[in-house]
C-alpha cells in the first residue's frame, strides 16, 4: 500500500497521494459505520497476512517506479488486558517509501503501527512516524472510547464511537460483505485522520474482471469522493479495484492529479485466510463485468 502510505490529504500543493489512495481504502466499505461495532465477524483476514505493493507514476510519456509499501499483522497480547476479557490485539504495521530517483523531488519514508481489538477490530492505539519532503511527524494516537476522544499530541478530539484509524479501517472494512450494493450506491460515513474526523461518501460502480500477474481477477470497482484541492483533477479523482472474494483484497488504484496520474498494484501476498481468486473461465468473465448503469 504505497500510494496507501504518502502524504498529507486534504488541500495540499504537493503530491499527496499516498493518503489519497489510503483514504480511498478506507472508504470502500464507509457506510459501516454508521452501525454499531460490538463484534465482527472476521473471515478475510488473520495474523500473519502480508501484502507488498508498487507504486507506479504515469504520464503521456511513460511508466515510472516511484516507490513501494509493504503491510503486515502480528498477533499480540492486549496491553489492556487486566482481567482477561480482551486477550490479544492485531498488530497491524506498514511502511512505504519512494526509490532514490523520486527521492531527489520528494523523499517519503512512513511508518504506521495500529492496535486493533480482535474481536471488534477497533483501534487501541495508532503510531505514525512520517518524513515527507520537508516534514516530519511522530504522532501517536491513543483512543478513549469510554470517553469518546482521541488523544494526541496533549490534545483530545471527540470522536465517534465506533470510529478507526487509518489502517484499522482497511482490515475491519474488509470483513463486511459487499453483496449489498446496488445501482447507483451511495453511503456516508466518517473516521480519524491527523487529529480531525472526516466524512465522506464513495459510489460503487459495479464488478470488473482486472488483469493482474496472477491472470484475470474479478474486482468490485468503486470510486470514492475525495475532497478538491490543488493536486487534484476532479471531484472523483480516484477509481479502486477490491478483490470479489472473501479477502477483498485492494488490488489496485489509479489516481488522477494535475499531471499524469498515479497507480497502486498489489506484487505480492502471503499467508492469506482464503484462496485467492487467480483465474476465470470466458463465461465466469462475462458475467463478472457488470458495470452499474
Amino acid at each position: 500500500m504505497r500510494a496507501l502510505l504518502f502524504s498529507k490529504i486534504m488541500n495540499k500543493t504537493d503530491l499527496n497521494i499516498g493518503r489519497i489512495i489510503m483514504t480511498a481504502v478506507v472508504m470502500l466499505w464507509g457506510y459501516a459505520f454508521l452501525e454499531a461495532q460490538e463484534h465482527v465477524v472476521n473471515h478475510a483476514f488473520g495474523a500473519g497476512e502480508y501484502l507488498s505493493y508498487e507504486l507506479k507514476y504515469k504520464t503521456t510519456f511513460g511508466e515510472l517506479n516511484a516507490g513501494k509499501a509493504q503491510v503486515e499483522i502480528k498477533l499480540l497480547q492486549s496491553e489492556n488486558d487486566s482481567n482477561g476479557e480482551n486477550p490479544s490485539l492485531y498488530h497491524v504495521v506498514a511502511d512505504g517509501k519512494t526509490n532514490k530517483f523520486f527521492d531527489f523531488f520528494f523523499k517519503v519514508r512512513n511508518h504506521f503501527e495500529s492496535f486493533m481489538d480482535v474481536s471488534t477490530l477497533l483501534p487501541e492505539r495508532f503510531v505514525d512516524h512520517t518524513q515527507e519532503g520537508n516534514y516530519v511527524c511522530n504522532n501517536e494516537i491513543t483512543f478513549d472510547r469510554e470517553n469518546r476522544k482521541a488523544v494526541s499530541n496533549g490534545k483530545e478530539i471527540p470522536i465517534p464511537l465506533d470510529i478507526h484509524d487509518l489502517l484499522s479501517s482497511v482490515y475491519f472494512l474488509r470483513t463486511l460483505n459487499l453483496n449489498d450494493f446496488g445501482s447507483d450506491s451511495t453511503y456516508y460515513f466518517s473516521f480519524y485522520l491527523d487529529d480531525s474526523v472526516y466524512s465522506s461518501r464513495v459510489i460503487f460502480l459495479g464488478r470488473e474482471t482486472l488483469e493482474t500477474r496472477w491472470g484475470p481477477v474479478p474486482c468490485l470497482k468503486i470510486k470514492p469522493l475525495m475532497a478538491t484541492g490543488e493536486v487534484f483533477a476532479r471531484n472523483y479523482p480516484v477509481i479502486m479495484w477490491v478483490s470479489d472474494d472473501k479477502n477483498h483484497l485492494p488490488i489496485k488504484a489509479e489516481s488522477e492529479i494535475i499531471v499524469g496520474s498515479v497507480v497502486m498494484e498489489l506484487v505480492d501476498y502471503r499467508n492469506l485466510k482464503n484462496p485467492f481468486i487467480q483465474s476465470l473461465t470466458a463465461n465466469d468473465r462475462n458475467s463478472v463485468n457488470t458495470p452499474v448503469r
